[in-house]
């Protein structure tokens, strides 16, 4: 954490705990549009999204830290906002030198549409494909749980052209989108596209797809080290005045115990990540990653568990904090690649 980082990471902690806080975040996690625009605006006038890309696109970050400091806090405050979206778009605008000033400002919203129903983590079975028509092209096929495409004015598609994957631009207004609110709040669409015009960024696009991928995980990543801290520290709080038999079942040493183990394996997700975020850039980058997802989903998934054990019937109601965050940290492990996908790509690239 340099003091740049550091200082993107303190400022962004406060703006989400005084404007961001937990009412307003039931709120506009769970009500269409899901999310809050004056809020997207505020963000992007702190700089969060410019923070994602390097200077040469015309941000000030765009290495691991940089995706890691500004996702840590997201998920410290679970927020909603299609931050996630804006990441995927930066890398895939990047890798086919197009212009991102409006994405970086804010101002217009980019979604990445890569996967699809029969493909929703290994690209290499898309079935969306794109045909020459005239100096254009035209895309035909279905993308699912396309995140920020809700609010999306441009899709960047991953398409079959002549065989090979490509990118391609498609304004929101040419396709059919279907927007809908996810379980743990924040929002998803369908895209279907039927003959939709499009242009042409990348006509080999698979390593510039994949580059995407893993910074997207890796935001995922750090996101839940956020977000397993504050569930944490939310069940240490409640063993501490929760009283039974007279006494604080924070006293209970078995209770104690568990606490111990959770934290500890707390801090081997975070030093993952930090690993992870050190090898972006590098030939270790997919691997890393993948390793740090893969140990990640598992942690996300006690921590959620054991929290909600430890609080007792509390910490299944809607009104308390604690149930928001554990259905964020087990539905983690389902965005860009579960467990066990992430395990069969460390195994596809052992002794690598």
């Amino acid at each position: 954490m340099t003091d740049d980082r550091r200082m993107l990471s303190d400022t962004l902690n406060r703006y989400l705990a005084g404007k961001y806080g937990w009412e307003h975040r039931a709120k506009a996690a769970y009500q269409a549009p899901f999310h809050d625009p004056a809020r997207w605006a505020e963000l992007s006038e702190l700089g969060v999204l410019m923070a994602l890309a390097p200077e040469d696109q015309g941000g000030f970050g765009g290495a691991g830290f940089d995706i890691t400091a500004v996702f840590e806090a997201l998920g410290r405050a679970i927020c909603p906002e299609p931050v996630l979206a804006a990441l995927l778009s930066s890398r895939l605008l990047a890798a086919a030198g197009a212009d991102q000033e409006a994405l970086l400002a804010g101002a217009v919203h980019h979604a990445a549409a890569l996967g699809e129903l029969d493909a929703p983590y290994d690209l290499s079975g898309i079935a969306t494909t794109a045909r020459k028509d005239g100096e254009g092209y035209r895309l035909s096929g279905r993308k699912s749980v396309v995140y920020g495409g809700h609010v999306a004015e441009r899709f960047l598609v991953a398409a079959l052209l002549d065989g090979t994957m490509a990118l391609f631009d498609v304004a929101a207004s040419d396709a059919e989108v279907t927007p809908y609110g996810m379980i743990d709040g924040g929002g998803a669409a369908e895209v279907f596209l039927d003959a939709a015009p499009a242009t042409l960024l990348l006509a080999e696009a698979g390593a510039a797809v994949q580059d995407a991928l893993d910074a997207g995980t890796l935001a995922l990543c750090a996101e839940a080290v956020g977000a397993m801290d504050v569930s944490f520290d939310i069940t240490l709080d409640y063993l501490k005045s929760r009283k039974q038999f007279g006494t604080t079942i924070g006293s209970f040493q078995a209770l104690q115990h568990r606490m111990v183990d959770m934290k500890t394996e707390i801090e081997q997700a975070r030093s993952i990540t930090i690993l992870a975020a050190s090898r972006i850039g590098t030939g270790a980058q997919s691997r890393s990653v993948s390793m740090a997802k893969n140990l990640i989903g598992r942690t996300a998934k006690l921590v959620a568990e054991d929290c909600v054990q430890m609080h007792g019937g509390i910490a299944m109601t809607w009104e308390y904090q604690m149930s928001h965050y554990a259905k964020r940290l087990v539905m983690i492990d389902h965005q860009l690649g579960d467990t066990d996908h992430h395990l069969e790509r460390v195994m596809a690239t052992r002794g690598v």
